[in-house]
């Protein structure tokens, strides 16, 4: 008897098996693909990363739809914007969203979350320089072995604010040879590898790194707190939940997370 209508009838089956499993694959991509597509689209500063990170879960968790954030360069993004990539919601530096708003790329009133200060992260357990005033500062950016802060030409606003102190401040050629640039927020993270002694960005940048200390603000006259603002894409899809949104972002539930990530009131 030959054994090939039985493995016919195998063949058939199996056929059959495979179908049934790429008809629910793909039934399983749709329906993660439309949740997906529901999200609110947030293009947002890597400053507020760690902020937003709890804040969207807690969002999420008291009722609020599901939000997808985007981080990057605050200055990469806002051309990103005007270039006529889609989102739902834009959190960058306030002047920036200003001039958003007068290119027509945002609709409505933009709204402040909260400002940071450019500030310095040491090492954990590392001795504690002194940068309470101009020449403390300077000479602890002259004795450090190294230091890191975004790269300016990249548009990172720790990067050029403190590029702008050291030139305030004369240092620009004797720092150069122990300056590590980084593209974004990762200074930092240098400091807590050991690769950079001192780093620099924004003190939202520096709390959540785990293994290094935020040393304190640029002081005045300095210093300086970059504010960032939060508004409705003209091309949002979905703009009652960015207002949602937003409106959870700059309430008092939101506040204590705020602060506690390095941000004053807005």
């Amino acid at each position: 008897m030959s054994a090939y209508p039985s493995m016919r009838r195998a063949a058939t089956m199996l056929s059959a098996a495979a179908i049934s499993f790429l008809m629910a694959f793909l039934l399983l991509a749709a329906g993660s693909f439309a949740a997906r597509a529901d999200d609110t689209k947030v293009l947002a500063s890597v400053a507020l990363k760690a902020t937003l990170t709890d804040l969207t879960a807690k969002y999420e968790s008291t009722g609020g739809g599901k939000v997808a954030v985007d981080y990057g360069v605050a200055a990469q993004l806002k051309q990103r914007i005007l270039d006529g990539e889609a989102t739902d919601v834009a959190i960058l530096i306030r002047a920036m969203m200003e001039d958003l708003l007068k290119q027509g790329k945002l609709s409505g009133d933009i709204v402040n979350v909260g400002g940071t200060p450019v500030a310095i992260a040491i090492r954990a357990g590392a001795p504690k320089p002194d940068i309470g005033s101009v020449e403390a500062l300077k000479r602890t950016l002259l004795a450090a072995k190294s230091i890191s802060y975004s790269d300016p030409a990249k548009g990172g606003a720790s990067g050029v604010a403190f590029a702008k102190v050291v030139d305030q401040l004369g240092l620009t050629e004797q720092l150069k040879a122990k300056t590590i640039l980084v593209p974004g927020a990762q200074a930092p993270d240098l400091v807590a590898k050991g690769e950079a002694e001192l780093g620099v960005a924004q003190a939202s940048e520096i709390l959540p790194v785990s293994g290094v200390e935020l040393l304190g603000p640029l002081p005045a006259p300095l210093g300086s707190v970059t504010l960032f603002a939060a508004g409705i894409s003209a091309g949002s899809k979905s703009p009652d939940a960015a207002k949602a949104l937003i409106k959870f972002l700059t309430s008092p539930d939101a506040a204590p997370v705020l602060r506690a990530k390095g941000f004053g009131p807005g």
